[in-house]
C-alpha cells in the first residue's frame, strides 16, 4: 500500500461545538453522514438551555456536555479530547483522525463540507478553511471584525485571507496540537491560523456551498459582533506579546 493510499483511507473526525441549535443540529449532522471519509460526529453541547444535546444524540452524534456555556474555543477542545478518547478505546481503529470542525448551524448544506477533507488527508494542507458565498437574509455589516481579524494575521504572518472568521476548518491533529492552548472564545479561527501558519505548516482556503444563520442588526446582534471584536482582540494581542517575549 502506498503512503498516498494510506492517506486517503484514514477517517475523519467532524466536530460541532453548539449552543441553543436544537433547531439546524439534527439536518446539520445528517448532513455529514452524506460525507465521505467522516466516521465520527461529535457535537458539544456548550450549556444549551434548550434540546440541543438530545437532538444530536437522537441523529447519531456522541455529544458531550458542558454544564455551563464556555464558549466556543473551550467546547473546539473538548471535542478534540472526546475524539481522542474514542480512539483510545476504539481497540485498533484510526487514530490521529483529522478534524473537521462545523457550525452547528448550516443544517443540510453541511454535506457541502466533504470538499475540505481531501487536502488534509492528501497531506497536501494541513488546515484548509472554508470559503463561503454570500449568505441568504445577510445585509452586510461595516465588516470590522473581519478587517481586524485579516490584518492582524497578514501582520503576524504575510498570509492574506479571504474569510479569516470562517468556523468550517479540517485539520490534522499536528496543526491542531501547534496551536494549542486555544485562544479563547470567538478569537479562535484568528488563533489557529496565525499559530498553524507560524508553525511552518500549509493552510488552504476552499470555495464551500454553506448558508448558516446570519446574525442580525438588532441588539443581539450587536453584542455578539462586540464579543466577536473583543475575543479577535485579545487573540492578536497575546501573540504579539509573544512576540515581545
Amino acid at each position: 500500500m502506498t503512503e498516498h493510499t494510506s492517506r486517503q483511507r484514514i477517517g475523519v473526525a467532524a466536530v460541532i461545538p453548539a449552543k441553543d441549535e436544537a433547531e439546524r443540529i439534527g439536518a446539520t449532522i445528517a448532513g455529514l453522514q452524506h460525507l465521505d471519509g467522516i466516521d465520527l460526529v461529535v457535537v458539544v453541547d456548550d450549556g444549551s438551555s434548550d434540546d440541543t444535546g438530545a437532538v444530536a444524540e437522537a441523529a447519531g452524534a456522541i455529544v458531550v456536555r458542558h454544564a455551563r456555556n464556555q464558549g466556543k474555543a473551550a467546547a473546539m477542545a473538548t471535542g478534540a479530547r472526546r475524539v481522542a478518547e474514542e480512539e483510545a478505546t476504539s481497540g485498533g481503529g484510526p487514530v490521529d483522525r483529522p478534524l473537521l470542525f462545523v457550525d452547528a448551524d448550516l443544517a443540510d448544506t453541511a454535506r457541502n463540507l466533504g470538499v475540505l477533507i481531501p487536502p488534509v488527508v492528501t497531506g497536501q494542507a494541513d488546515m484548509t478553511i472554508a470559503i463561503l458565498p454570500p449568505q441568504e437574509g445577510s445585509a452586510g455589516g461595516r465588516g470590522l471584525v473581519v478587517k481586524l481579524s485579516r490584518d492582524g494575521i497578514a501582520e503576524l504572518t504575510g498570509w492574506q485571507a479571504t474569510q479569516p472568521l470562517s468556523g468550517m476548518r479540517c485539520i490534522t491533529r499536528a496543526a491542531f496540537e501547534a496551536a494549542a492552548p486555544l485562544a479563547r472564545g470567538w478569537g479562535v479561527e484568528t488563533g489557529l491560523t496565525i499559530d498553524v501558519l507560524r508553525a511552518g505548516l500549509a493552510v488552504r482556503e476552499v470555495p464551500c456551498e454553506l448558508q448558516h444563520r446570519v446574525s442580525g442588526s438588532d441588539w443581539r446582534g450587536q453584542l455578539h459582533r462586540a464579543a466577536q471584536y473583543r475575543d479577535v482582540w485579545l487573540a492578536l494581542r497575546a501573540r504579539r506579546r509573544r512576540d515581545r517575549s
